[in-house]
C-alpha cells in the first residue's frame, strides 16, 4: 500500500499545461471485502494514478471515474517511449478545466477490471490460478465502496468533486448517495440511472460473442489466449454505439479501402489472409469478405487493439454491472435514491448520444430537483455521439471549469 505522503511529495508537472510523466501505483489491502452479492475476497488491489497535490486540509481531491473500457490512466504520459496520453488528458492538467494547480486529481481502475486492479484475471491466492469466473460478481456500488477504502488510506478528508461519464457517471451518482457528507460536488455526463432495454441488448450481444467463442473455455484461459475473436467482435459492436451516424458518415462515408491496403494491410485491423484459389474453378471465383470499406478497417482495428489490453472475463463482469445498475428499483424511486444527497450536482447530456440519450440524463436532474437538491442540467448540441464527453469540446471545458470554481 502506498503512503499518502508519497502523493503529497509528487514531482511537479514537467511542462506547462501538461501533467507530464506519471507512474501508476497500487493500493493493496489484506482486509476481507464483501461484495453486494455476499461473496468476499481476502483483500484486493486497486491500481491508480494521482496528479497535483493534496492540500493541508486534505479537501481539494477530485476523483475521476472511468467508463467501461477506460482505466486509471486519465492524464499525462507513462514514459518518453510511451507518449500515449491518458484518456482525459484534454480535460486534466495545469490550467485545464480540472486544474491540477488547484486540485489533487485521482483515478483508479475499478474492482473487476484488468489493468492492475483485482479482477477475474488476477491470481487467486488460494489456488495460485487466475480467478476466472470464480471472482465475485461486481456492482457499481462495489466499485465505489472499494474506492472509498483507497481514498481513506490516502488520508483524503472529503471529495471536492467526483466526475465521470457513462459508467463513470453511474459511479458519480452512487458516490453522491453512498457517501453524501463526503462528496461536495458531483458531475455526471452522458450517463443514466438505469440502462434501457436497447443498451442491455447491446451488452448481451457482446457477452454472447465472448461466451460462444470456444476459446472462452468456461472462463478459464491463458493470459496470452482466450476468446480473442469474441472479445474483438464485442468491442466492434459496442464501439458503434459510442459514435453517431453523422460522425461515422463524416469520417468514413462509403470510402473504399485502397488496393494497396487490401493487398498489404497497413494496420492490425486488416489482418486478413488472402483467399487461396487452389482447386477453385477460376471461371466461378469464390466470394471474398475482406476489408472493402474504411469503416470496416476502423472497426477491425478497434477490435484488435482492444483485445491486446482488455480481459474478456472483465468485459463480462463489467457489462453485467452496468445492466444491473438501477437506482430507482434499488431504492423505490429515483427521488428516494437521492434523498440523502448533499452534493451540488451537474448533469450533462449530449444531443447525439443514443446509448444514454438526453432524456435519461434529464431524468436524473429532474429527480434531484424533486428531491429538493442543488442540481443543474446542461445539454450540449453535438453530432459526435456517446463519446462526446471524451472529445475536444471548449463548451464542455467551460462547463466543468465553471462548476468546479
Amino acid at each position: 500500500m502506498n503512503d499518502a505522503d508519497d502523493d503529497l511529495n509528487a514531482s511537479a508537472p514537467s511542462e506547462p499545461g501538461e501533467v507530464g510523466l506519471v507512474e501508476p501505483r497500487d493500493f493493496v489491502t489484506t482486509e476481507p471485502f464483501t461484495f453486494d452479492n455476499g461473496q468476499s475476497l481476502p483483500g484486493f488491489t486497486l491500481r491508480y494514478e494521482t496528479y497535483g497535490r493534496l492540500n493541508a486540509a486534505r479537501d481539494n481531491a477530485v476523483l475521476i471515474c472511468h467508463a467501461l473500457s477506460g482505466d486509471h490512466h486519465c492524464a499525462g504520459i507513462h514514459s518518453l517511449n510511451d507518449k500515449k496520453p491518458g484518456w482525459w488528458n484534454n480535460l486534466i492538467g495545469p490550467g485545464k478545466a480540472v486544474d491540477t494547480n488547484k486540485f489533487f486529481v485521482l483515478c483508479a481502475n475499478v474492482i473487476g477490471g484488468c489493468q492492475g486492479s483485482s479482477g477475474p484475471s488476477s491470481t487467486d491466492p488460494r489456488t495460485s490460478r487466475p480467478y476466472g469466473i470464480t471472482f465475485p460478481s461486481v456492482t457499481i456500488r462495489d466499485m465505489v465502496r472499494t474506492q472509498k477504502l483507497w481514498l481513506d488510506s490516502l488520508g483524503v478528508a472529503s471529495l471536492y468533486a467526483v466526475i465521470g461519464g457513462s459508467m463513470g457517471g453511474m459511479q458519480v451518482l452512487q458516490w453522491s448517495l453512498e457517501y453524501p457528507a463526503f462528496v461536495k460536488r458531483a458531475l455526471a455526463m452522458a450517463t443514466t440511472a438505469r440502462e434501457g432495454a436497447q443498451a442491455i441488448a447491446f451488452n448481451e450481444v457482446g457477452r454472447q460473442a465472448i461466451l460462444q467463442d470456444p476459446e472462452w473455455n468456461h472462463g478459464y484461459y491463458p493470459k496470452s489466449g482466450g476468446p480473442r475473436v469474441g472479445l474483438a467482435i464485442a468491442r466492434m459492436m459496442a464501439h458503434i454505439t459510442y459514435l453517431s451516424d453523422a460522425s461515422m458518415d463524416r469520417k468514413f462515408g462509403r470510402k473504399a479501402v485502397s488496393a494497396r491496403r487490401k493487398s498489404a494491410p497497413a494496420t492490425p485491423s486488416e489482418d486478413v489472409s488472402e483467399l487461396s484459389m487452389e482447386g477453385i474453378d477460376p471461371v466461378a471465383p469464390a466470394a471474398t469478405f475482406d476489408v472493402r470499406f474504411e469503416v470496416e478497417s476502423y472497426l477491425r482495428y478497434q477490435g484488435q487493439s482492444f483485445i491486446n489490453r482488455f480481459d474478456a472475463n472483465s468485459y463480462l463482469y463489467i457489462t453485467r454491472a452496468l445492466d444491473q445498475f438501477d437506482l430507482a428499483a434499488t431504492h423505490g424511486s429515483l427521488e428516494k435514491a437521492f434523498a440523502e444527497v448533499q452534493a451540488a450536482t451537474l448533469v450533462v447530456g449530449f444531443t447525439s448520444d443514443w446509448l444514454f440519450p438526453p432524456d435519461q440524463n434529464r431524468a436524473i436532474a429532474l429527480a434531484l430537483l424533486r428531491a429538493g437538491k442543488r442540481v443543474s442540467y446542461a445539454e450540449l448540441s453535438t453530432d459526435l455521439g456517446h463519446d462526446s464527453f471524451l472529445l475536444e469540446s471548449p463548451q464542455l471545458y467551460d462547463l466543468v471549469r465553471g462548476f468546479l470554481n
